[in-house]
């Protein structure tokens, strides 16, 4: 291939990338270098955010592992009930005795009766059971959908009848509208992995699937799973809900958790290990949920990390400490003096090694690592690259805490020197709380690199607070706010957080990566409120705060300019009445500018969360070539909000001239960003 054509290629792949393929350009004097990895996203599966959320599997509890210790009155055949067409006979039989291994030991024996000779009504007749998946099945017409299970015969051989049929309302009950079916002839007396795939020929947010067994016997059935083919870059994610995490453009994704990494309330027993979330499907081992439902860990650290891949982003994963989180044993309300559960010191070799494996998992070499060569079995033998590591989550930053901390963190650094850990800072992070100033002390005598803050607030904080501007400059440790949100999710909360961040930003040398949380609910589970992304089994419900993440997102630079833009007579924020003493209120208007010399972009924003229209004076002379700009706006009544209804809050872009020199008219209770190429 010809050095031009190779040039045309790599433009043309620009291009299609919507960057500049120019090389990168020098920064002008007068900027900060910042973080541009500020923008990431934090995944928790809280309101099913995994299982019946992004995690594309359609059947629940396929497994038969959910039991009351998750849920009250939950047991191995919650959401699946007995059908018999036909009027033949059955029984279910929950068994655990030589089950799939020991991980998955619990799975369902059918005892089919009667299943020809009574009444056979337009083919629909045998026993068996049928699955609603997560509040019913949704299904595209002409789309194909993947079914396998793991079953194993009893006695003769036997036909089982696998249908997704759509659920006819009304009463008498009608029979059920065929959308796809297809038969699996069991002979096997072991067990063994069973498929077909099914082509529904409607479309439809109400099918279930029925596994009929047409011949008396008995038959095991375990692990039964129903996946759709066209998932994100066909790694088992739902489509629509990877695609808008895709477009808000982040630089990073912790996961799993959040409480959901050390325990919410049960002990050591309900805390996420990731080595049992790896290998074969059916070898992972189902978990209690911090939230109150279960785990499945089909979406597990391997397709995390392949996500992050998938996205561009760096991976993120916390470990616990061998500190279950403070809540146990009610220790966020009932008892709120209780201490923390640890493990004895004689036992943190454990923890310690998990973390290092883990390690060795992302980045070894299949041909001398046991957990390399796990991942290239998986499919992946190729490093991840594993750049970022955290240990902890807000735990209260007690004595036991830190000694566990400490001793993981030197293990890990004596190792993998190069691993760049990110410590907590406790469940609060503002001036004048103990577990902040104890989880600054720590990371200062450590030296650790990043320090993860956490503090969800009313929009007024946001509105008011500049509390990085009072940070020390001298500190080696950077900020990562890996949590927070405005309490509502109004577009003037919306309007807070884009004010704070562009704060972040002006402190970017300080503050290094941030996430919103929670980023996902399903709009029948919501455990916590606001979210970033509500769904249904159709579609994701696009915040306002979304879109604020979503103009940060695609507006990272290397460079801040904080004296291109002058407000006209800024309004000052009321002040928050936990602003601490000697800390200034911010203004209701804030700007910035920042540079991409990699993308040979500017990106200038504008934020106006006060109820009057105000001038912005911008002066962009230091920069070449600035000819017009992609103006995004985001704008309309303080208490508008999108919701499952109606989504009033949308981006509107437009290309407009621009000049080095101009006035810049900011509507109220609006934010807008200035896309310019250089």
């Amino acid at each position: 291939m010809s050095k031009r054509v190779i040039l045309c290629a790599a433009m043309m792949m620009a291009a299609t990338l919507g960057i500049n393929a120019q090389k990168p350009i020098n920064a002008p004097k007068g900027g900060k270098a910042i973080s541009d990895e500020l923008i990431g996203i934090f995944f928790e599966d809280i309101s099913s955010s995994a299982d019946g959320g992004l995690y594309a599997e359609l059947v629940q509890n396929g497994s038969f592992e959910y039991n009351p210790s998750e849920r009250d009155g939950w047991g191995p055949a919650t959401a699946w009930k007995i059908v018999r067409p036909g009027h033949s006979l059955g029984m279910l039989e929950i068994r655990m005795t030589d089950g799939l291994n020991a991980n998955n030991p619990t799975y369902m024996r059918l005892h089919a009766e009667r299943t020809k000779e009574f009444y056979d009504y337009r083919g629909w007749r045998g026993y068996g059971i049928e699955n609603g998946g997560f509040d019913g099945i949704s299904v595209k017409a002409g789309e194909k959908y993947d079914f396998s299970a793991f079953m194993r015969n009893i006695g003769n051989a036997k036909q089982i009848r696998i249908a997704l049929i759509e659920q006819q309302q009304g009463w008498p009950p009608r029979n059920p509208k065929l959308l796809a079916d297809a038969i699996i002839d069991v002979k096997d007396n072991a067990w063994k992995k069973y498929s077909a795939v099914l082509t529904p020929d409607s479309t439809t947010s109400n099918a279930v699937l029925q596994i009929l067994v047409l011949n008396d016997g008995d038959l095991d059935i375990d692990m039964i799973s129903l996946m759709p083919q066209d998932t994100y870059k066909g790694h088992g994610l739902r489509k629509d809900l990877a695609q808008a995490l895709a477009d808000l453009h982040p630089k990073f994704m912790r996961f799993p958790g959040g409480c959901v990494v050390h325990g919410g309330g049960d002990g050591f027993w309900d805390t996420y290990r990731w080595k049992t979330t790896i290998g074969p499907k059916e070898q992972r081992k189902g978990l209690k949920n911090t939230w109150g439902y279960h785990q499945s860990m089909g979406l597990g650290y391997f397709e995390y990390f392949q996500f992050c891949e998938d996205l561009g982003m760096q991976p993120l994963p916390i470990l616990p400490c061998g500190v279950n989180c403070q809540g146990t044993n009610g220790g966020w309300g009932m008892y709120p003096t209780q201490a923390q559960d640890a493990c004895p010191m004689s036992e943190i070799d454990e923890w310690a090694q998990d973390a290092l494996d883990l390690i060795e998992w992302a980045n070894g070499d299949p041909a001398t690592s046991k957990w390399a060569k796990m991942r290239a079995d998986a499919g992946h033998p190729a490093p991840f690259n594993l750049k970022y590591l955290g240990l902890g989550n807000e735990e209260k930053i007690s004595p036991e805490f830190e000694e566990r901390f400490t001793y993981i963190y030197k293990k890990v650094m004596e190792k993998y020197p190069d691993i760049v850990i990110v410590g907590t800072a406790g469940p609060g992070s503002h001036p004048g709380n103990s577990d902040l100033e104890n989880g600054w002390r720590i990371a200062t005598d450590l030296g650790m690199p990043i320090i993860d803050e956490h503090y969800y607030e009313p929009n007024k904080y946001f509105l008011s607070s500049r509390q990085y501007n009072y940070y020390p400059r001298d500190r080696k440790t950077k900020v990562y706010l890996g949590e927070y949100a405005a309490k509502d999710k109004k577009l003037i909360d919306a309007l807070a957080e884009g004010l704070y961040l562009l704060h972040v930003e002006q402190n970017g040398d300080i503050v290094s990566m941030t996430s919103y949380a929670p980023l996902f609910a399903k709009k029948t589970n919501t455990n916590w409120n606001p979210d970033l992304i509500y769904f249904d089994n159709d579609r994701p419900y696009l915040t306002c705060s979304y879109y604020i993440q979503q103009i940060f997102g695609q507006s990272a630079g290397q460079y801040y300019y904080g004296d291109c833009v002058t407000i006209e007579n800024p309004d000052v924020a009321p002040r928050w009445q936990g602003l601490p003493e000697g800390q200034e209120s911010g203004y209701l208007q804030g700007q910035s500018v920042v540079l991409n010399v990699k993308t040979r972009q500017l990106f200038v924003k504008l934020c106006n969360a006060g109820d009057k229209a105000k001038k912005a004076n911008i002066d962009l002379s230091r920069f070449k070539g600035i000819k017009t700009a992609v103006k995004t706006t985001l704008t309309g009544q303080p208490n508008d909000e999108n919701n499952y209804e109606q989504a009033p809050i949308v981006p509107k872009k437009e290309t407009i001239k621009m000049k080095n020199k101009m006035t810049f008219d900011l509507e109220p209770y609006s934010f807008v960003m200035l896309e310019i190429a250089l």
